[in-house]
Order: structure tokens, then C-alpha cells, then sequence
């Protein structure tokens, strides 16, 4: 009830003030004398009244349509903000940090997901990237973002898992209002399993960038599958093994806006060179990357980005890994160091 009578006055003055001054422009010209005549003082007179009444009901237009769009923005805000949830700053001995920047600024929404969850499967995480950005974007965000939270706890193969999002996918664009052929979202999934072994299914988006040591390398150079959406996936996709990520070890996901931003000379931000400078500087925390790459792709695209940007930073934290590369992984099997990076959280 109280809601309810909270809103009239609200309506009132909505539709009062306007019905009020187009009230005042009638009665004036229909009963006023001055209205009536036909010198140049009077239609003068009776031009600005109208201008006046004309100007004051486009304010009052204009100020109803911002209040209105400041209010979409702040719910479309709320709800990106349920699904990209804050993620834990530790999960299962891993380091985890993860922020991301809509290229549209003033609605403060992007079309990148990502998602870390713990399973028994081993610590399985999402990073996507949605055709387009803005509002627009979020069902999709939330249609992926839904099916992954699900199905990494049901399904022990990570083919399974992508299988379960490219349906979900094609399902939120069957259902859609206005549905568009073109829509696509690229996605890697990574599992991480306690010995520290990586395998990957990537459809269409940037390979990570493994940091060991003070050496930068990608996670991998496979050709990745096509995104999801446009092209049917493989009947049965087989995830990729890509060695191990051992104590000390860290790896940064991304969204192709981080390397396709550009400067005021259109020059690419090279991901790997801040990610050269930043292991230079120890501890590495996924804290300092991500602050570090941040502040960097701020100063490079004068705080504009044309499109959506999202890291997330994984670190082994754990004291004790036993690996052995597999087949066709990166690298050999290393023995783990005795003494892991200190953390530092923020």
C-alpha cells in the first residue's frame, strides 16, 4: 500500500505540470484581449507565451526521459552486477582476482562473463565475450553465466560442460524478442585439477597468458573452435591438455578488448609486454596484475576503451603439486619450488 501511494504524487506532477501549462496557452488565447488582436505587439506577445509553454513542456519532457533512463541504467547495473558476482579471493588454493570495464561507460554494463567455481572435478572456470556490449548484452551474459554455474558441479568432462552452454545459448536465442542470426559468444573453459594439470576447451576466444617466473608465454597456440552460436560444436569436443600450473604460477584470462584497445595514434595495447613488465616487480599477486594491467590500458586508451574489457587472474597458491606434463601439454613435467610467492591480498 504504501509503494502504491507513494506513486501518485509522482504521477501527478508528471502529467499536472504539463496538462497545467498546455492549460494556460488555451485559456490564454482564447480568452485573453490581447490574444484577440492583430497588431505585431499582440502576436508578439502571444508568440513568446507559446515559446515559453513550448520550451518549459520539452525541460520537463527531456528531465521525465533522463530520470527514466538513469533508472534502466541502475536496475541493468544491479542485475550485471548478480551475475558477474564477486569472486572469492581464494578458491581451492588458488589465487583469484577478476574485474572487468563496459565500453559503455554510462551505463557501466559490458557483454564479458567470467566465473570461477570449485567442483570435484577440479576448479573449473569461464571467461566469454558476448557479440556487442551495453544492456543489450546482459540476457546472454545471464544465459551462459546460468548454464556454466550448473552444469561444471553435473558433468565430469568439460565437453559436456560446453555442450550444456551452446544449448543454453541457442535456446535464450530461440526465445528471444527480436533474435538475431549473428549473435555469437566466444568462451574457454579451464579445469584445473589439484595436482595443478590444465586442460582447456576453447571456442573462439584469446588463449591466457601463463606467468612463470619472469617468463610470459600463452597458454597455448592451438586453433581454438569456432565461437559459440553460428557453427554447431563438434559431436563429442576433447579438451586440450595444457600441462600444469605449479605453485608460484600464475594465469591471466582476457577479452580480446584488452589487445584490440587502442591509443590516440590507433596502436594496439600489447598484453604482453605490460604482462613482461609486471613479473619484474615481485610479489605477483593476481591483486597487483590486475591493477597494474588496468591502470596501464586507462593510460593507453585515455580512460575510453571501445569495447567491453575483463581479466581474471589465477594464481597457485597451493605448497604441494605433483604433475607430470601430458601428452602433447606445454612444457615438461618441473619439480615444484619448496618455497611458493608469498600473497598479498588487497
Amino acid at each position: 500500500m504504501f509503494r502504491i501511494k507513494g506513486r501518485v504524487p509522482r504521477k501527478v506532477i508528471a502529467w499536472g505540470l504539463p496538462t497545467a501549462w498546455g492549460a494556460t496557452a488555451i485559456t490564454y488565447k482564447l480568452t485573453c484581449p490581447l490574444a484577440q488582436q492583430d497588431s505585431l505587439g499582440a502576436r508578439v506577445v502571444t508568440s513568446a507565451v507559446f515559446f515559453a509553454v513550448g520550451t518549459g513542456l520539452i525541460v520537463h519532457v527531456r528531465q521525465a526521459l533522463l530520470r527514466e533512463l538513469q533508472q534502466v541504467r541502475k536496475v541493468a547495473g544491479a542485475a550485471q552486477s548478480a551475475l558477474l558476482r564477486p569472486l572469492p579471493a581464494r578458491i581451492d588454493g588458488l589465487d583469484v582476482a577478476a574485474a572487468q570495464l563496459s565500453a559503455d561507460r554510462s551505463a557501466c554494463v559490458g557483454g564479458d562473463l567470467y566465473e570461477v567455481i570449485a567442483t570435484e572435478h577440479g576448479v573449473r572456470a569461464v571467461m566469454g565475450d558476448v557479440r556487442g556490449h551495453g544492456i543489450s548484452a546482459i540476457g546472454t551474459v545471464a544465459a551462459v553465466l546460468g548454464s556454466f554455474r550448473e552444469a561444471v558441479h553435473d558433468e565430469p568432462d568439460l565437453g559436456a560442460v560446453l555442450g550444456r552452454l551452446d544449448r543454453a545459448l541457442a535456446r535464450h536465442l530461440r526465445s528471444s524478442d527480436d533474435p538475431v542470426s549473428e549473435e555469437f559468444v566466444t568462451v574457454l573453459l579451464l579445469e584445473i585439477g589439484q595436482d595443478g594439470e590444465i586442460t582447456a576447451l576453447n571456442c573462439g576466444h584469446p588463449w591466457p597468458y601463463l606467468l612463470s617466473g619472469r617468463t610470459v608465454e600463452p597458454l597455448a597456440r592451438a586453433d581454438p573452435l569456432p565461437p559459440l552460436g553460428p557453427f554447431p560444436l563438434p559431436p563429442e569436443p576433447t579438451p586440450l591438455p595444457c600441462g600444469s600450473l605449479l605453485p608460484g604460477e600464475s594465469l591471466v584470462l582476457y577479452t580480446d578488448g584488452v589487445e584490440d584497445a587502442r591509443d590516440a595514434r590507433g596502436r594496439f595495447f600489447s598484453l604482453r609486454a605490460a604482462l613482461i613488465g609486471t613479473v619484474r616487480n615481485p610479489p605477483i599477486t593476481p591483486q597487483t596484475v590486475l591493477r597494474t594491467l588496468f591502470t596501464a590500458l586507462i593510460r593507453h586508451t585515455r580512460g575510453r576503451p571501445a569495447d567491453d574489457i575483463a581479466l581474471l587472474v589465477l594464481r597457485n597458491d597451493r605448497t604441494h603439486v605433483h604433475c607430470r606434463a601430458p601428452s602433447g601439454a606445454r612444457g615438461t613435467a618441473r619439480p615444484a619450488p619448496h618455497d611458493p610467492l608469498p600473497t598479498n591480498h588487497l
